[in-house]
């Protein structure tokens, strides 16, 4: 019998992707300090795969204490150029000082998945993406910038993919939904192995 799926993310996009898929689930953002888990690993040798991995964790154990009978789902999703780790811009001038870095350059998006039963993670999966910015000019940024508004402020790279944030890429190794953040497929194929949903 399903036990119940519980979303541990605040995420518009991760919930829509699982609405449009026909999941049944209840939304439960977790409060936790993210660079505050973060920053032990971050010159550990902790990869940004890990470190997406060790996110989504924390999350989905942290839902899970008060959801001890549901299955929690716990995500993340990390940036890296080289050996640089970014992070949501705070503002509209970290956006653009993000995007110059990104200009020209292939980044990785690292999404995690976790799913977390009374406390314990009981299944994880980390998909990798990679995307090829094309160079970008300073006066582009600033007019792209001007166009999505805070928009730039919701996502790790400062661009949405399934919006004007297109426009600024090249190439794409990897799938759309590992670059949304949720890689869906892999976490559909889990929840129907375990009865959780029709299959």
């Amino acid at each position: 019998m399903p036990k119940g799926i519980v979303l541990a993310s605040g995420s518009v996009h991760r919930r829509e992707l699982l609405k449009n898929a026909g999941v049944d689930f209840t939304v439960r953002p977790c409060d936790l300090d993210e660079r505050a888990i973060e920053a032990p690993l971050l010159g550990s040798g902790a990869t940004a795969e890990d470190v997406a991995s060790v996110l989504a964790e924390a999350k989905a154990v942290d839902v899970s204490k008060s959801h001890p009978d549901e299955i929690v789902i716990g995500a993340d999703q990390t940036l890296a150029l080289g050996d640089r780790v970014f992070h949501k811009p705070a503002n509209m001038e970290e956006a653009r000082r993000t995007l110059l870095s990104l200009s020209g350059e292939t980044h990785t998006l690292n999404s995690a998945v976790v799913l977390v039963e009374k406390g314990v993670v009981t299944w994880r999966h980390v998909a990798v993406a990679r995307i090829t910015m094309r160079e970008l000019d300073p006066a582009f940024i600033g007019r792209y910038l001007a166009s999505v508004g805070s928009r730039a402020l919701t996502s790790v790279g400062a661009y949405q993919i399934e919006r004007e944030g297109v426009q600024l890429m090249e190439a794409i190794d990897g799938d759309y939904f590992t670059i949304i953040g949720l890689p869906i497929l892999p976490l559909l194929k889990e929840l129907r192995q375990r009865g959780e949903i029709d299959g």
